[in-house]
C-alpha cells in the first residue's frame, strides 16, 4: 500500500512559507540554467536559419569567414559556368559575387563604436535569399552610393535609418531602405552596391561567390568538382553549413561557462532542499511513526519524501521557467568569433530547452531529498512515536 501523492503536496502546502523560500532559491538557479539553453539556442537559430538550403558559398580555401577570403574575378567566373546553378526567369545564372568588409559605426544611445558587416551584393540577392524582405523604402540602385540596412542597424547605430547617411570609405552612404531577414544574420548588415563598394574598399578581388542550386542533392557533384580543380584554391560550402560552423565555437563557450555557473549556484540550491527536507522529518517525526504503525513500509515512506522533494524542486523548476520564457522578449547584440562584427540575436526557447531545464530541476531535488528520505524512512516506530 502506497502513500499516496496527496500526502505530499498537503504538507507542502501547509508548510507554505519554507516552501515558497526553498522554491524560490531553486526557481533563480533554474532561470539561470534555462537563460543559458535559450541564449546559445538563440545565437544557434540566428546564424543557421541565415543561410538557405538551396544556396552553396564558394570561399578561398581554409576561410573561416567571408571577410577573410578572397576570390580572384578569374575563379569567381570558373564558379559562375558550373551546370548546377539555377537561372532565373530570364535565363540568367543565380550566382552573385560579393564583397564583405568590416566598418566601424557608433551605437545609439552613446554606447560606443561596434563593428558592422557591410555587403557588396546586387539587387539580385534578394532573389536568391528568400527569407529578406524590404520593409520601408526601396533596393540601392546598382552604380549609385546608396545602401540598404538590416533592421538591427538601422535600430542600433546612429545614422542608419531610412533617409539618413553613413560616412565610410572616405565617402557619404544614403540610407534608402531597410530590410527584415527574418531574425537572421542579415538583419546585422549593410548591403550595397558591389562595384561601387570595391572602388570605394580598392579591392580588385571578391569574398565569396553565393550560389542557388536548381536542387539541393547537386551540391556534391558542385562541391567536388570546383575543389578537385587544380585552377582554384576554394572550397565549396552550403549556406547553411557556413552560418552553422560561425555559432559553434560561441555557442559551445557560452554553454560550458554558464553551466558551471548553474553547477555552482546549483549546490546552495540542492542544500536548501536538503536542509528543507530534514527539518520537515524531524518536525514530523511522530507523524512518520504512525504511517510505519498503520503499515507503511520503509520503501513507501522513502518514496513519500523523496516524491515531496521532487514537487518542490517541479515548483521552483516551473517558477523559473516561466521567467526565462520572458526572455524571448530580450534582444541582446554581441560580437561574432568568426566575423568580429556586431550581431544581434533573441534568447530562444525550445522544447528540448524546456525537458532539459526541468529535468535539471528534478535532479536537484532529487540529490536534496534522497538523503533526508532515507533518514525517514530508516526511523525506528518505537523512537518514533516516543519523540512527542
Amino acid at each position: 500500500m502506497a502513500i499516496p501523492i496527496s500526502y505530499s503536496l498537503r504538507n507542502l502546502w501547509v508548510r507554505r512559507l519554507t516552501t515558497a523560500l526553498t522554491a524560490g532559491g531553486m526557481a533563480r538557479v533554474v532561470f539561470g540554467f534555462a537563460a543559458v539553453l535559450m541564449l546559445a539556442r538563440g545565437l544557434e537559430d540566428t546564424l543557421v536559419s541565415t543561410g538557405s538550403p538551396d544556396n552553396a558559398l564558394a570561399l578561398r580555401r581554409s576561410s573561416q569567414a567571408e571577410v577573410q577570403s578572397i576570390l580572384s574575378a578569374d575563379q569567381a567566373a570558373v564558379v559562375e559556368t558550373q551546370p548546377e546553378i539555377a537561372l532565373d526567369g530570364q535565363g540568367v545564372p543565380l550566382a552573385q559575387r560579393e564583397v564583405v568588409v568590416l566598418i566601424s559605426l557608433t551605437k545609439q544611445g552613446g554606447a560606443g563604436p561596434g563593428n558592422v558587416v557591410v555587403r557588396g551584393t546586387s539587387p539580385l540577392s534578394l532573389a536568391m535569399r528568400r527569407q529578406v524582405r524590404l520593409i520601408s523604402g526601396r533596393m540601392f540602385k546598382p552604380g549609385s552610393s546608396e545602401i540598404v540596412a538590416g533592421k538591427n542597424i538601422a535600430q542600433g547605430f546612429v545614422g542608419a535609418g531610412l533617409g539618413g547617411a553613413l560616412s565610410f570609405a572616405k565617402g557619404s552612404w544614403r540610407v534608402v531602405g531597410v530590410i527584415d531577414a527574418g531574425g537572421t544574420g542579415f538583419d546585422s548588415e549593410i548591403w550595397g552596391d558591389l562595384d561601387q563598394l570595391r572602388q570605394a574598399f580598392r579591392r580588385n578581388v571578391y569574398s565569396s561567390v553565393l550560389l542557388t542550386l536548381r536542387e539541393p542533392g547537386l551540391y556534391e557533384p558542385l562541391r567536388k568538382r570546383l575543389e578537385d580543380d587544380p585552377r582554384l584554391t576554394l572550397e565549396v560550402k552550403r549556406e547553411q553549413k557556413y552560418y552553422e560552423d560561425q555559432s559553434e565555437a560561441m555557442a559551445r563557450f557560452i554553454r560550458i561557462l554558464g553551466l558551471a555557473l548553474t553547477i555552482i549556484f546549483s549546490v546552495g540550491a540542492v542544500l536548501g532542499a536538503m536542509i528543507t527536507m530534514y527539518a520537515a522529518v524531524a518536525n514530523r517525526t511522530v507523524e512518520v511513526g504512525t504511517l510505519r504503525a498503520l503499515g507503511f513500509r520503509r520503501r513507501d515512506v522513502l518514496l513519500a519524501f523523496l516524491a515531496e522533494s521532487l514537487l518542490l524542486s517541479l515548483l521552483g523548476g516551473l517558477a523559473g521557467l516561466a521567467g526565462a520564457s520572458l526572455m524571448q522578449l530580450v534582444r541582446i547584440s554581441t560580437t561574432n568569433w568568426a566575423t568580429f562584427s556586431e550581431l544581434a540575436f533573441n534568447f530562444r526557447l525550445s522544447p528540448v530547452i524546456v525537458l532539459e531545464t526541468l529535468a535539471f530541476a528534478l535532479g536537484m531535488g532529487l540529490l536534496g531529498g534522497v538523503l533526508p528520505a532515507l533518514r525517514a524512512a530508516r526511523l525506528n516506530i518505537v523512537e518514533a512515536l516516543r519523540a512527542e
